[in-house]
């Protein structure tokens, strides 16, 4: 029976090895309804840079897959050029991991039809943004009611509203503060920490940083959050 095992383990450990997947290895698969042809791009930032990791001509009906290795989770981009002059609905963040990441959107509602499923720090960002998304409405209508008024507002009306926008503003960095707090076991956590409240006050920011996980802290978000707080420190 061990010699049994011991042959399985490693016909299957040839088979892995021979379709080139790790266990850091990322695959991303997924159709565009509706696409006959067209490039996408597989993108992520590097050095503060926008950086091609992989493309493909995509004929037929719309499905593509790409496959990439992984330092560790981050934030992907999947570009559509439809080459018709306009960026515009033609991008799609998602938090990608090592695993299978399913995206199903179509061409003319590109990023706002999109639909990922596979990986787990996505969901929490979808989770993150879907409540973040109110804090944003409501400035959208603090913002609308001080605008395209017959009668101009005094300001004491103007003071007003200036004290709700700051409220709402604080409510919404409270509420990322203690999501990432929340989620110490989740590559959200940094990744909130220095892109959506990097300057937040060091005092919480260091909060987040000291509850990561060990595994989360060495991520590439946990550096840069280790680097953020190395900065400030600095020119204190």
């Amino acid at each position: 029976m061990r010699t049994i095992l011991i042959s399985l383990f490693s016909a299957f450990f040839i088979i892995s090895c021979g379709d080139g997947i790790t266990e850091n290895t990322m695959i991303v698969t997924g159709k565009v309804k509706g696409l006959k042809k067209g490039t996408l791009y597989l993108q992520h930032i590097s050095d503060s840079t926008l950086v091609v990791v992989d493309s493909l001509l995509v004929e037929g009906d719309g499905s593509f897959s790409f496959q990439t290795e992984l330092e560790s989770p981050e934030i992907f981009y999947l570009y559509l050029n439809k080459k018709d002059n306009n960026d515009i609905n033609d991008r799609i963040t998602f938090f990608g991991e090592p695993g299978t990441t399913t995206i199903h959107t179509a061409w003319n509602t590109f990023d706002t039809d999109a639909k990922i499923k596979g990986s787990k720090s996505h969901q929490k960002l979808e989770e993150y943004q879907n409540i973040m998304s109110q804090f944003n409405k409501r400035n959208l209508e603090i913002l609308q009611s001080s605008i395209n008024r017959e009668n101009p507002l005094d300001s004491l009306q103007l003071d007003s509203l200036q004290r709700a926008s700051d409220k709402n503003a604080k409510r919404g960095y409270v509420f990322a503060i203690n999501f990432a707090l929340n989620n110490k076991d989740s590559y959200i956590a940094p990744y909130i920490a220095t892109s959506e409240v990097p300057d937040a006050n060091p005092k919480y920011l260091d909060s987040i940083q000291k509850v990561l996980s060990p595994e989360v802290a060495d991520s590439k978000y946990g550096r840069e959050l280790k680097a953020l707080l190395e900065k400030v420190a600095n020119n204190q």
